[in-house]
């Protein structure tokens, strides 16, 4: 029953990550330490699962692709996505600085702890952590491109869509939107779930093709990293987290806005500024103009304890 709500709440976290663009499951993931045996359990999902059924029955196969673990983590991360919808995203509508400052915590605690899983420092490894920091960075200031509803564009949207989802650092909806795809999908979905024989249910259908292609083919891809290259593996996605860092970022100008599909104003893109230059700012969408400096500190500092004790608690499974 324990080991059921460490999984839960895990699941829970990772779902809540997911409601929000700029923050990814894959990092609360890491951060939890169940990273790799979700890979594992996902990359076990192939065609000889179906021979493993055939010859040996369903408890084999259940135990294979990590039935439990799987369906507690899923669980929780139902509870999450809700809790976030209802809570979350509202607090970001209200506190964003102290929302982003949470995050921010967590993400700068866990750089360091992650990190020092590398077992050995080498120039190649110190190489890739630059590049992961400096892709992940680039990632985040980029400008949003201009998307399409052809077919082919949308699959792969998926495909890239939930591969950047497993990556810790990268958000799965903040990278379709700089893709251009994040406007055609949203909506499309929405149409779908009032009306599934419109024409937006090929748009839907493309998309979740994708991301089952995607999903099957880089858990693999991912896990056989781990294992055949564990150190590389590891010091790239510590590059990837740092890169982050700039996206979660408390204090933020917002350039430009778009409207959702429930036609409500949202950021669509903003810049990081120092907390002095965020009290200047005269007309600061969302933000407004109050630092909330000592507040931001002090949660960041919780955040930071928060995952200490994760990591004291639930080591690396």
């Amino acid at each position: 029953m324990k080991e059921t709500i460490k999984i839960m709440l895990k699941g829970a976290a990772m779902g809540v990550a997911e409601v929000i663009p700029g923050v990814s499951g894959g990092t609360l993931a890491f951060i939890t330490g169940i990273y790799q045996r979700l890979l594992v359990a996902i990359s076990h999902v192939n065609l000889s699962l179906l021979q493993i059924l055939k010859n040996d029955g369903i408890k084999a196969a259940w135990r294979q692709i990590d039935g439990k673990f799987l369906t507690k983590l899923l669980a929780g991360m139902v509870i999450g996505f809700v809790v976030g919808l209802k809570v979350v995203v509202r607090l970001l509508e209200t506190h964003p600085v102290q929302i982003w400052s949470f995050f921010f915590g967590l993400i700068l605690a866990s750089i360091p702890l992650i990190g020092k899983q590398v077992k050995k420092w080498r120039g190649f490894e110190v190489a890739l952590l630059v590049l992961g920091a400096v892709v992940v960075f680039w990632v985040t200031v980029a400008a949003p491109s201009q998307g399409s509803e052809h077919l082919f564009i949308v699959f792969l949207a998926g495909v890239v869509g939930v591969s950047a989802l497993m990556l810790p650092g990268l958000s799965g909806s903040f990278v379709l939107l700089l893709l251009g795809m994040y406007t055609i999908i949203m909506p499309a979905i929405d149409q779908f779930t009032h009306d599934p024989l419109s024409s937006a249910t090929f748009i839907v259908v493309s998309f979740g093709l994708g991301m089952l292609v995607g999903l099957l083919s880089f858990a693999k891809v991912l896990s056989f990293t781990f294992k055949k290259y564990p150190n590389p593996t590891l010091a790239l996605l510590t590059g990837f987290l740092i890169g982050s860092l700039n996206k979660v970022w408390p204090w933020q100008h917002v350039l430009t806005t778009r409207k959702n599909s429930k036609d409500i104003e949202v950021v669509k893109f903003s810049e990081s500024v120092l907390p002095s230059t965020f009290s200047e700012l005269s007309d600061n969408f969302l933000y407004g103009n109050d630092p909330h400096v000592v507040a931001a500190v002090v949660i960041m500092l919780v955040a930071v304890f928060l995952v200490y004790l994760l990591d004291k608690f639930s080591p690396t499974e």
